[in-house]
């Protein structure tokens, strides 16, 4: 029976070196590629085609839901187990709304992440506990909420762009890390603040952070 083959995708290498070692002992399961930032995983995923991607939220540059953005549309055939130190229901909702195959806590992951990895590469939805408890909550919500929500109003690109200018990105900087022009990061940004009734860098940093889609550690 092949390995399930998997990417490691956190910008600390001390916790990448950590679900490694998790990994290790399982022989079904082969680390073939680790990626420090979002950029970094969408290139990995390209170049290895991995059968399952193990993803960090926060990172710099591109986080994990906006590489995960990608990674769904590019290489659908690539599944994301999300690996992340929050439980906060907006990240929750938005991944889970992308597709991956299933959420899981830093914190609780552990000896567990073996049976984790396996059930999500066979195609089974991984859940902790605790993001469960969360996601039925949002089940049970008023489902008007979200599709009220702005942010789903953006294409995949400008929720990528949003998060870059949120974080003090300039034009410059955004098209470079996106590989498009600087006209198209400045039509990008003037696209996000009419569609979100913005007016400034300010309110759009305020949007992020409600939103989470930048966080203030």
């Amino acid at each position: 029976m092949p390995s399930i083959r998997v990417v490691i995708a956190d910008d600390h290498a001390i916790v990448r070196d950590g679900v490694r070692a998790l990994l290790q002992p399982a022989d079904d399961i082969e680390v073939v590629g680790e990626a420090a930032d979002g950029t970094e995983a969408i290139e990995a995923c390209r170049r290895l085609r991995p059968d399952l991607v193990l993803m960090d939220i926060a990172m710099p540059g591109l986080g994990g839901l906006e590489a995960t953005l990608q990674i769904r549309k590019e290489l659908p055939e690539v599944k994301v187990l999300v690996l992340s130190q929050y439980e906060d229901r907006e990240y929750i909702r938005r991944f889970l709304k992308l597709g991956v195959a299933g959420y899981v806590l830093k914190k609780t992951a552990g000896a567990e992440l073996v049976a984790a990895v396996r059930a999500a590469a066979r195609g089974g939805l991984v859940l902790d506990p605790d993001v469960a408890r969360e996601a039925m909550r949002e089940r049970e919500g008023p489902a008007a909420d979200s599709a009220a929500d702005p942010y789903d109003t953006l294409t995949d690109r400008e929720k990528q762009v949003l998060k870059l200018v949120a974080e003090g990105k300039s034009n410059k900087e955004v098209a470079e890390l996106l590989d498009i022009s600087v006209k198209t990061a400045m039509s990008h940004r003037e696209h996000i603040m009419e569609k979100l009734d913005l007016h400034s860098r300010t309110d759009l940093i305020r949007f992020a952070l409600r939103r989470g889609v930048i966080r203030v550690e």
